[in-house]
């Protein structure tokens, strides 16, 4: 039985809820080997289109983790609702980007302080101009130091969030590179755009699974299945900061 939901698309299962921070990979198989791997007593809220979501404990606070589809569309989707209709206060993305600068390389964590853009949903919020899709600053730090105490070297700047899998302009992925940005993605943008319209709080942490130029990459199994580092230090994002 499901408890009565204003969404089409995430259907809280009777006697579940939702954290205060939600955990968002791309893949909803990943949500659920995030939820089965680093959470204790993780129960499903919600499996809706497939889209797998489950809450359990991290070092004895909620966390939710919650696939979130592809691209701006599904990413926005899914944040909106979260945000306003099940009280979530913050989104973690937790995935993978392709990666654009010489000295970023697969395996390597990227932390996203902001992300360009060409999807046309930037376009959509009540902003005379164009929007600056960032970061939460206080999750953006606490996930620094994280990383700084596990030892692992994460870097922090811009990220090209784009609507396109395979553009038809080649050389897009050149003239990114050229604007500094580290990597190639499809969702921070969007979840910055709707946490800042919903006054809520969003952080993307990614790993680089290929890069877009040397041609390093890793298979979608080791995709799901290798990103540890990305994932404990949003955990300890998400119950120092997050939460």
């Amino acid at each position: 039985m499901m408890t009565t939901s204003p969404s089409a698309c995430i259907q809280i299962k009777e006697g579940t809820h939702v954290a205060k921070c939600v955990l968002m990979p791309g893949d909803p198989l990943r949500a659920k080997f995030i939820a089965e791997t680093y959470l204790e007593n993780p129960v499903l809220f919600n499996d809706v289109r497939n889209m797998f979501g489950y809450t359990g404990t991290y070092e004895g606070k909620e966390v939710s983790v919650m696939g979130s589809g592809m691209g701006v569309p599904s990413m926005v989707l899914y944040a909106h609702e979260l945000f306003n209709f099940f009280d979530v206060e913050s989104i973690i993305r937790v995935g993978s980007g392709g990666g654009l600068q010489d000295d970023v390389h697969v395996r390597d964590v990227v932390i996203a302080m902001t992300a360009s853009t060409n999807s046309a949903h930037i376009g959509s919020y009540p902003l005379v101009g164009t929007p600056a899709p960032t970061a939460d600053f206080e999750m953006l730090r606490a996930a620094v130091h994280a990383a700084e105490e596990m030892g692992v070297t994460a870097d922090v700047g811009s990220v090209y969030t784009s609507d396109f899998f395979y553009h038809p302009d080649k050389t897009v992925n050149q003239k990114a590179k050229d604007m500094g940005l580290m990597a190639v993605e499809m969702e921070t943008a969007g979840l910055y755009l709707e946490a800042m319209a919903s006054k809520k709080r969003a952080l993307s942490i990614l790993t680089i699974s290929d890069h877009i130029f040397n041609g390093e990459f890793l298979t979608p199994q080791e995709i799901r299945e290798s990103f540890h580092e990305m994932m404990e230090i949003a955990l300890k994002t998400a119950v120092r900061a997050a939460l």
